[in-house]
């Protein structure tokens, strides 16, 4: 196969034709296109509150974030190399008497609305209480000449104030009813999804590589040689780290939480949730009715607005149902467990019998084959773990 272009961060082949390309998607090109519109889903942003709170929906995580006026002194406002905006609800932006509040961010910045923040309007009452200045416009797009265009391109520019997704408000005997308004073009991703180019890049290599280690995989080592040459010149200890994290076992792909290997018709087969263990009252997934397949993008820490979590080191692939049952936990490996060496027992008379091993955090037991007991409350006097979801208003 030889060895990697070595001009600048080329990771073509040496003497190859054409351009340079850092981040080249041939070399998973052998992938069927069924595996490859799975990766390149793994690499779009989910539009976690939807269109109702701005969101785009199917964009690149390498994208204009939307950081909530509430996470302002979680963020770390550098980390977005693709841009961001604040997203504040009006409640947060205006003071009792309808005047804008003078906020100063962490980065020395000014909180401005429609240079840096956009108001985002989420109720009929809300928009009553405080509503737009008569300075302000709706929220619009124009491309690079000043055109204005519904769909974003590269070096397009957001103009405007404003956002509205009001629902329809059912009348009553006394009062009328309100039509629901949707004005205003969507702002940005949910910013804990954020990864730049390069970061998405990398993470989906690691994403095929472990599609081509799927038990029954239909692909060859030799068909992967490109890809190889690519992650192991970023991630030179990429198969310990994968063992270690138990993303995998020995050359094959598992689930990092429940170890089992991952087949690779799995990765489009329907989910089905007969049998499944704490899931048995979801109801009857009717064939054709759900798009969700039995394994999914697996983060092993859960996205935050404090740090940028989608990794190549951190993501793979996992059950859908064993997303679900983890939430939004941390997925200790059990190599982990077993090098801290705190172990668990029962304690049946004057005997005891260990039975794994938990984690420092105490929220994770494993055991040596693969069984997981994950906390899910906390003791009445501990603090509750910080709630990453993004905040939306009442409507």
């Amino acid at each position: 196969m030889g060895n990697l272009c070595s001009k600048g961060n080329c990771r073509l082949l040496e003497n190859h034709t054409g351009k340079c390309n850092a981040w080249p998607k041939k070399v998973w090109s052998f992938l069927d296109k069924k595996d490859q519109d799975k990766l390149d889903k793994a690499g779009y942003a989910t539009p976690r509150g939807g269109d109702k709170g701005a969101y785009q929906n199917h964009v690149y995580r390498n994208n204009k974030v939307i950081i909530p006026f509430e996470k302002l002194d979680t963020v770390i406002f550098s980390n977005y190399e693709d841009g961001f905006v604040i997203r504040a609800y009006p409640d947060q932006i205006f003071d009792e008497k309808n005047n804008i509040r003078n906020i100063e961010l962490s980065n020395g910045e000014k909180l401005e609305v429609g240079v840096n923040t956009f108001v985002l309007y989420r109720s009929h009452q809300s928009y009553e209480k405080h509503p737009p200045l008569s300075s302000w416009k709706v929220r619009y797009i124009e491309d690079k000449d000043g055109n204005i265009i519904t769909r974003r391109s590269p070096g397009c520019v957001d103009k405007g104030h404003y956002v509205l997704r009001l629902p329809t408000l059912s009348g009553s005997n006394s009062s009328k009813g309100k039509p629901a308004r949707k004005e205003g073009a969507p702002q940005g991703i949910f910013a804990p999804e954020y990864a730049n180019t390069e970061m998405n890049y990398l993470s989906q290599a690691v994403l095929a590589w472990q599609i081509v280690h799927t038990k029954s995989s239909p692909y060859t080592s030799n068909q992967a040689s490109h890809l190889k040459l690519v992650i192991e010149d970023f991630f030179a200890d990429i198969f310990d780290h994968f063992n270690y994290q138990g993303m995998m076992k020995g050359n094959l792909t598992t689930c990092p939480l429940c170890l089992r290997t991952i087949d690779y018709k799995e990765l489009h087969q329907n989910i089905n949730l007969d049998n499944e263990d704490g899931l048995l009252n979801s109801g009857t997934i009717v064939e054709g009715t759900n798009r969700s397949t039995i394994i999914n993008l697996f983060h092993m820490i859960p996205l935050s607005y404090e740090q940028q979590l989608h990794r190549y080191d951190l993501v793979s692939w996992g059950h859908a149902t064993c997303n679900t049952k983890l939430g939004q936990r941390i997925c200790h490996p059990l190599e982990e467990l077993k090098k801290s060496d705190i172990k668990v027992a029962k304690l049946i008379g004057d005997e005891y019998s260990t039975f794994g091993w938990i984690s420092v955090d105490e929220r994770m037991i494993r055991s040596p084959l693969g069984a997981v007991w994950i906390k899910i409350t906390n003791d009445c006097d501990e603090p509750e773990l910080a709630d990453e979801t993004d905040a939306t208003e009442t409507v």
